[in-house]
């Protein structure tokens, strides 16, 4: 039998337990504000107004060990409950938390204490021809992994989440095609904050493709993710930062730490706000120039 099939979690190892929840199960009541916090990659951890946590899309290196995206490990982090939306590296190192609830690729609703969050089935982006790497089409030549639906491989596969909390419907895109069927855009309604992947290569979604969803969804907040950070993200990544297409928004901010808050009140009065965490994660990174050996993709 081979090794690989008994690596598994290692959740039996962790010295923390579910008390929280069990706290909460009992009573969530809370009146403060969602809080969001960044984490690199496409990494987010959410905090409800009753204090319970979500992390979504935990990052870690490839496995094939060739080389790298990342210039450190995904930090150790205690959450409530963590989630993925498909199975790619740089979004389903679930394994790394220390979480009560581990929610991978939700299809269906998940309700628990201040919080339900609704898994969209449908499909990664697998039309790359529009980024600075096609890097889905070499995929498809160099590999025998097939990325076009309806016959892709399960990594290729993803699932929109939307979390509602606080009084807000907040939508973490993954990596999700641009252009869905119909019913999956009325399972998503209208969205007060979207988390986009937007990087200067294009890598996953075009300029013209986030506009449009933009529209489609009306979300008052877009929040930037799966972008280039000069001390987390490896140069072979191929990613960008978010600089260029952050300078063609009318209405840009760039936070001044690694969490916000999300009061409703504020969040309702917005108006097409992009709201970037640019190299403000909530870690300490590594310190590129002080670790050689992490240069070359060791």
């Amino acid at each position: 039998m081979s090794d690989r099939l008994n690596d598994g979690l290692w959740a039996w190892k962790q010295s923390e337990n579910n008390n929280h929840m069990i706290d909460l199960q009992r009573s969530a009541v809370g009146d403060n504000p969602v809080r969001l916090a960044y984490f690199g990659g496409s990494a987010f951890r959410i905090t409800t107004p009753s204090g319970l946590t979500l992390m979504i899309d935990p990052w870690r290196n490839p496995p094939w060990g060739t080389w790298n995206w990342y210039l450190c490990d995904f930090p150790e982090t205690e959450v409530d409950i963590g989630l993925s939306t498909h199975a790619h590296f740089d979004h389903d190192s679930l394994h790394s938390l220390h979480a009560s609830t581990l929610l991978d690729r939700l299809i269906g609703r998940f309700e628990f204490a201040d919080v339900t969050i609704t898994g969209i089935a449908d499909k990664h982006v697998s039309d790359t021809s529009h980024a600075d790497v096609d890097w889905a089409g070499l995929t498809r030549k160099l590999t025998p992994l097939e990325t076009l639906p309806p016959d892709n491989w399960r990594s290729f596969d993803n699932t929109l989440l939307v979390i509602e909390t606080g009084g807000l419907r907040i939508l973490h895109w993954g990596d999700n095609r641009p252009d869905p069927p119909p019913e999956v855009w009325d399972r998503i309604g209208q969205i007060d904050v979207a988390l986009l992947p937007i990087d200067g290569s294009q890598h996953v979604l075009g300029y013209e493709q986030i506009e449009t969803i933009r529209k489609r969804i009306g979300a008052k907040v877009i929040v930037p993710h799966h972008y280039f950070i000069w001390n987390v993200t490896h140069r072979a990544s191929t990613l960008g930062p978010p600089n260029e297409w952050m300078s063609r928004q009318d209405n840009a901010n760039w936070t001044q730490t690694g969490e916000i808050e999300l009061d409703k009140g504020w969040v309702g009065k917005q108006s097409d706000l992009t709201l970037c965490f640019g190299d403000h994660v909530l870690f300490d990174p590594i310190d590129p120039a002080k670790d050689v050996s992490r240069q070359d993709g060791a």
